[in-house]
């Protein structure tokens, strides 16, 4: 099973050149059974990210271009009155697929942002009194501008809760433009990768976290890091138990890419400004960059003593 994970990190890795850091968090993202934000400038690879990721795994892959316009049942469907049949007949919308690409996600009204609240937490939707259940796994994949550009929505909180991790890829450094530059579009190297896994393959990984030891000391430190939050005044909002449940998961997926079947402090660590830094709020001003997220996260992880 391993070997078919490294090999899906490996495969993006040629279409999305020099962020295999970034890759690895998206992929513990969705070995966690999480949703994943990914908040950049318009062409650094956001979506082909999401794309080289649901093809590798071999998932059923829908695109939803979110703009101001957009309305709720252009996301979950709608009913339409059939005349032939005298009954209406619901019409599934794009989130009825393994993976939605929720592309600029900011670009969409509150309302319409808030019909993925209930499909992110409970994996269904509920339309006309029904509730239907979607595919599984399930994963939202949405890309976000920065909040500073023209014609952006802030997400709100209970959304941003929603998201286990959100990641950012930056400008590639120079050896990988160089490698962009003289090589094939992304967009024809998307086409031409094959899946790596089965949707049923990444079920049972992602069932086989469960079995991934997590020491009673190792508790104590989530609990201490969750607790110091809370208190400290460099924070308006401490974070909550969901967000502490998303960090033990992650950090779970960590150490399944390690091929190992206990969690490290480290690994903790290696997540923690991915599941943290979109949820924490500083007491003072507003974190609205990646890298005051990141540094707000540092102050956390530094005052918290590590096992």
């Amino acid at each position: 099973m391993l070997e078919r994970i490294q090999a899906v990190a490996a495969q993006v890795g040629t279409v999305v050149v020099g962020k295999q850091p970034q890759i690895r968090l998206a992929l513990a993202c969705l070995l966690a059974r999480g949703h994943l934000l990914i908040e950049d400038l318009p062409g650094v690879g956001k979506t082909t990210l999401a794309q080289a990721l649901s093809i590798s795994l071999g998932l059923a892959f829908k695109r939803v271009q979110f703009t101001n316009d957009l309305l709720p049942a252009d996301i979950v469907g709608v009913s339409v009155f059939e005349r032939d049949n005298n009954r209406f007949t619901f019409h599934p919308g794009p989130v009825f697929s393994q993976v939605l690409l929720a592309d600029e996600i900011n670009r969409a009204s509150p309302k319409t942002q808030s019909a993925l609240l209930e499909a992110m937490e409970e994996r269904q939707v509920s339309i006309d009194g029904a509730s239907r259940r979607l595919p599984d796994p399930f994963f939202v994949i949405a890309t976000q501008n920065p909040q500073d550009q023209i014609g952006t929505f802030p997400l709100p909180e209970s959304q941003l809760d929603r998201f286990l991790m959100c990641i950012e890829l930056g400008y590639p450094d120079p050896k990988a433009e160089r490698t962009l530059l003289e090589g094939h579009d992304r967009r024809e190297l998307l086409s031409s990768i094959k899946p790596k896994m089965t949707a049923g393959e990444l079920v049972d990984a992602q069932a086989s976290l469960k079995l991934i030891r997590t020491a009673p000391a190792l508790l104590d430190y989530v609990q201490n890091l969750l607790t110091h939050s809370r208190r400290s005044p460099l924070f308006a909002e401490g974070l909550s138990p969901r967000a502490g449940l998303a960090l033990l998961q992650a950090a779970r997926a960590w150490a399944l890419l390690d091929g190992r079947n206990h969690v490290l402090p480290d690994d903790v660590q290696a997540v923690l400004t991915a599941v943290t830094g979109h949820r924490l709020k500083p007491a003072k001003g507003a974190a609205t960059s990646h890298r005051a997220r990141a540094e707000m996260v540092a102050e956390l992880s530094k005052s918290v003593g590590v096992p």
